[in-house]
């Protein structure tokens, strides 16, 4: 149910009444007896406290592991193998020794 809001048009009360919707508005002041017109109200407002009101809240341990290790910054490439410029070499006569 609706809470809508009034406000008498001779005293200046103002007040709210909690109505279901297929009720008609309020014609009297409560405090006077005179007629009160009924505002536009902006309606309830929601107040989110606490953990749990986001569908990643719940996730698995194992989902929140996969997440972070692929939002994780990449790591880089590890250096590819270099291989030692090797100086030439001369064949060896099979019978001589350096």
């Amino acid at each position: 149910m609706p809470t809508y809001e009034y406000l008498c048009t001779a005293c200046g009360h103002r007040f709210e009444e909690l109505q279901p919707i297929n009720d008609p508005p309020l014609r009297t002041c409560p405090r006077c007896g005179e007629a009160v017109e009924r505002l536009m109200g902006a309606g309830a407002g929601f107040i989110f406290r606490g953990a749990g009101f986001y569908a990643t809240d719940y996730r698995s341990k194992e989902y929140a592991q996969k997440a972070s290790s692929e939002s994780a910054p990449a790591k880089p490439a590890a250096p590819a193998a270099t291989e030692k410029a090797a100086a030439p070499t001369t064949p060896q006569p099979a019978g001589e020794k350096k």
